[in-house]
């Protein structure tokens, strides 16, 4: 049995949006501002073109043989078993652990409005509703995950809108500040803290992207995949451009940089300074459905590629089970299972935030390990059938030095980690999980051999 091809273009374009557009957002942009100021814009803007290649890179392989289900598949054609295993099960691990802080950030969101109510109810509360939303077919996911992103993408014109309205009307904040495009270089610069604030903006930034290429997972259960997956990846740059530049250079217009909070969402104090009462419940909604969307998305990918492990007996052979609906059942039990860790890291203590920043950063240094693995497939792909890039109709642009720059990009970035000890840490740890991985694929191997 094969995953059926019931998404429809609509859904690919919000999975693609939704991918693009992460909690980090609406919650951590405060403190990539107060770190890089107004160049957290050029930040933004470079990570998006970086991963612009990458994407087109996964676009041209996907669509040079649709039996690929996802980038896992076309890692162990053309790099060999070893890449396939260890990039799916590294991807897995990137969606469980980011899974994982989505449960706890769904449980912290939902105590605003209920200070009263035991964390773990909607810890595991989400988790519930997680397996049910995707146990129904994949039409089911497509439609709640093109609803979730819809919200997200009304907040963010609503943001811009409200923005412009009160740069072009002249508006003065309650402490006498004037909104004006002038605050992007009168307050420090636009460099503002140096080179290291700039490069400090990175450490942050890029875990924003993680999911962007969650639309290359969707391709396998997407109808007609040669027209719409190239419109999905093309319209990337657009969606940066619009929601990511857009919202932080309207919230850096009317409140200067060095006005922003960086332990709260600086989408709540442009609503609340808009004289929107209801600010900070509004947006608590929307990072609400963002989470749970996040977690949503992740256990659609993690179940998806498990199975598409277990078809080539680098997973246990159960997890390759499809039900009637063609959903892969088992893989998707396996996964939610690991996000029941996320309730007990509810009740870890204190240091539950220094334990999100190395989470986050390990995911961050896990998405890389699978957009290299995309690209270096990519250049095996050139090399060895030169006869399907010929023929290819959605070609990478660049070609060779795309893939030199990019890889280059992703150097500097395990370079800003390695600047402050806490990133730095997580630099350290993640090597263990491909030693652990490398063990489990050798007693796999010896045992195929």
């Amino acid at each position: 049995m094969h995953l059926a091809r019931n998404l429809k273009n609509r859904h690919l374009q919000l999975i693609a949006i939704g991918g693009a557009i992460g909690t980090g957002l609406f919650m951590g942009s405060g403190k990539t501002i107060s770190l890089a100021g107004p160049s957290i814009l050029l930040v933004y803007a470079i990570i998006g073109f970086m991963l612009f290649f990458v994407m087109r890179a996964l676009g041209e392989l996907l669509l040079s043989n649709l039996n690929y289900r996802s980038f896992a598949d076309f890692a162990g054609d053309y790099l060999g078993p070893w890449a396939q295993f260890f990039t799916g099960w590294t991807y897995w691990l990137c969606w469980i652990v980011t899974g994982i802080a989505d449960v706890v950030a769904v449980a912290g969101y939902m105590s605003f409005w209920f200070p009263e109510l035991a964390l773990w109810i909607p810890a595991l509360g989400l988790i519930i509703a997680l397996v049910a939303l995707n146990l129904p077919n994949v039409r089911n996911f497509g439609e709640i995950e093109f609803w979730f992103a819809l919200i997200k993408i009304i907040a963010i014109i609503a943001l811009i809108i409200t923005g412009v309205v009160m740069l072009t009307s002249g508006y003065i904040s309650p402490n006498g500040t004037k909104a004006s495009i002038t605050h992007l270089w009168d307050q420090g610069g636009f460099f503002p803290n140096g080179f290291f604030g700039f490069v400090a903006g990175f450490q942050i930034a890029v875990f924003a992207f993680v999911g962007i290429e969650l639309v290359g997972t969707a391709a396998a259960e997407t109808e007609n995949p040669e027209r719409n997956l190239p419109k999905a990846i093309n319209s990337i740059p657009v969606r940066i451009v619009l929601f990511y530049l857009g919202s932080l250079f309207v919230i850096m217009t009317v409140m200067p940089w060095n006005q922003v909070d960086p332990s709260s969402s600086p989408f709540v104090a442009m609503f609340s300074l808009a004289g929107l009462g209801i600010a900070a419940h509004v947006v608590n909604f929307v990072v609400l459905t963002s989470a749970t969307s996040s977690a949503n998305s992740g256990i659609y990918s993690t179940s998806r590629m498990i199975f598409g492990l277990a078809s080539h007996a680098l997973a246990p052979k159960t997890l390759g089970k499809l039900n009637h609906r063609k959903v892969p059942v088992n893989a998707l039990f396996f996964s939610c299972t690991f996000l029941l860790a996320g309730v007990v890291l509810l009740y870890a203590g204190q240091s539950i935030i220094e334990a999100f920043t190395i989470v986050t950063t390990i995911s961050a240094l896990l998405f890389i390990f699978v957009w290299s693995i995309i690209l270096a497939s990519y250049v095996q792909y050139r090399r060895k059938r030169p006869d399907l890039h010929a023929k290819s109709k959605f070609k990478m642009p660049g070609g060779y030095a795309a893939v030199v720059m990019v890889f280059a990009f992703f150097a500097f970035i395990l370079w800003a980690l390695a600047q402050q000890a806490d990133t730095a840490q997580a630099l350290l740890i993640t090597p263990v999980w491909f030693a652990l991985l490398a063990v489990i694929y050798f007693f796999i191997a010896k045992k195929k051999a």
